[in-house]
């Protein structure tokens, strides 16, 4: 039997330093050399061996019913060959759920990555080319003993789709602004 479901639209939104920062950090290139600071990424992966991989993710759509989040560590993800992505985030809870409310999709510039801060809420990469190669890090283990789910059609009968909000289909790339 199928559960009777809900769609919410989750309008993307270019990633900036500034409306991402609740969920983690986007990392931009800067010059070689330049000493270590804030918009270096921030990262805690102190809970065990570092893992850092390309993964290659195929084409799944952008609709959604489950969100993650890991509690040990950060985790960054970044596209290769500058491909555009989407990801869902929600700011990091005590909670077993993210609010409703709260939940924010970015489209993602292939020209950065995004540090996801311990505890962020997560579905993606998402994205409409037929695969993407992803660079990743995170721990070693950490869909094994660090990988916590929510399931929105359990417990609201609710899907999300990420769709491109209104004025930012050719916007350009992200930018620290």
């Amino acid at each position: 039997m199928s559960k009777v479901k809900t769609i919410q639209k989750l309008h993307a939104e270019w990633v900036t330093s500034e409306n991402f920062q609740p969920y983690g950090q986007v990392i931009f290139a800067s010059e070689d050399g330049k000493p270590y600071d804030q918009d270096d990424a921030q990262l805690n992966l102190d809970n065990g061996t570092s893992r850092f991989y390309i993964m290659r993710l195929h084409h799944k759509g952008r609709k959604f019913d489950k969100i993650t989040r890991h509690v040990q560590c950060t985790q960054c993800l970044g596209s290769l060959e500058g491909k555009d992505w989407f990801m869902a985030v929600a700011p990091p809870s005590q909670d077993d759920q993210p609010v409703l409310e709260d939940i924010a999709a970015f489209r993602i510039p292939g020209n950065c990555f995004i540090k996801l801060e311990v505890g962020t809420w997560h579905a993606g990469p998402y994205f409409d080319q037929e695969f993407i190669d992803f660079y990743n890090l995170e721990l070693a283990d950490t869909y094994v003993v660090d990988d916590f789910t929510h399931d929105f059609l359990d417990s609201h009968q609710l899907q999300f789709e990420i769709v491109i909000a209104k004025g930012t289909a050719e916007q350009g790339v992200g930018s620290r602004e």
